[in-house]
């Protein structure tokens, strides 16, 4: 079962909704709000989700406690810079989540705990959890948003069963899809009889051989079919007439 996020105290719509895309990316649907600044449902948290209000946001569950969003959780990870002053294990993203995907596949039910944005997550909130996640960012500059931190999560929690390799989904745009076949030979066509009808291939007992290493130039080329959208208007273009 995957983790809960938890958002202790979360002050903006917007960024409870950044959050629950950046849960969506990666397949995490059990949120959970601690005592939301401006309430719940927030608007702008549902104009930011975008296409994860249906399956994060409209399923979010608020509480007026930690402890009470804590009620069925075994073992939970407080997203902090600080707090270690608490004697806890100190985890980054991808330890803390393959922690997670071992006590998940002995049954166990695990939280992440995100503070508010301004201030992040106070030692009362932290001394609750079982360990501390810390991103090792750039000391000079160590500032994640809220939604960043969530993406971060779930990327590591996900890792294991993501593609090793980024696969596209849907349609793909004609700058990447391979011109077919028949495209291949109508722009060899085309070009053949425009250039025939300028007198490219001259002298005429050199024309089939020319039109053969030309025809064999098209083939070789690898083109998409934007490519050959391309060619056919270049073409176009020199022999119109005014």
């Amino acid at each position: 079962m995957e983790p809960a996020i938890i958002l202790c105290r979360p002050q903006m719509g917007e960024n409870i909704g950044a959050a629950a895309r950046a849960m969506l990316n990666f397949g995490l649907t059990d949120m959970r709000l601690v005592a939301p600044r401006d309430g719940w449902p927030n608007p702008k948290a549902i104009a930011m989700a975008s296409g994860a209000a249906g399956q994060v946001l409209d399923r979010a569950r608020v509480f007026p406690t930690l402890a009470e969003a804590m009620a069925d959780i075994d073992y939970a990870y407080a997203t902090t810079a600080r707090g270690r002053e608490l004697t806890k294990p100190v985890l980054t993203p991808a330890t803390a989540m393959t922690d997670a995907r071992m006590r998940t596949a002995q049954g166990g039910r695990t939280a992440v705990i995100f503070g508010p944005e301004r201030a992040g997550l106070e030692n009362d909130d932290v001394a609750r959890a079982n360990a501390i996640i810390t991103v090792p960012v750039n000391p000079d500059f160590p500032s994640l948003n809220l939604a960043q931190a969530v993406l971060l999560t779930g990327y590591e929690w996900s890792r294991e069963s993501l593609p090793p390799e980024p696969a596209p989904h849907g349609r793909r745009p004609d700058g990447e899809v391979p011109a077919t076949r028949i495209e291949i030979e109508k722009l060899a066509d085309h070009w053949e009889e425009r250039l025939s009808e300028a007198g490219f291939f001259f002298p005429a007992e050199k024309a089939p051989a020319m039109k053969l290493t030309l025809r064999n130039l098209w083939s070789r080329l690898p083109l998409t079919r934007a490519d050959t959208r391309i060619f056919h208007g270049m073409l176009r273009q020199l022999v119109r007439r005014d």
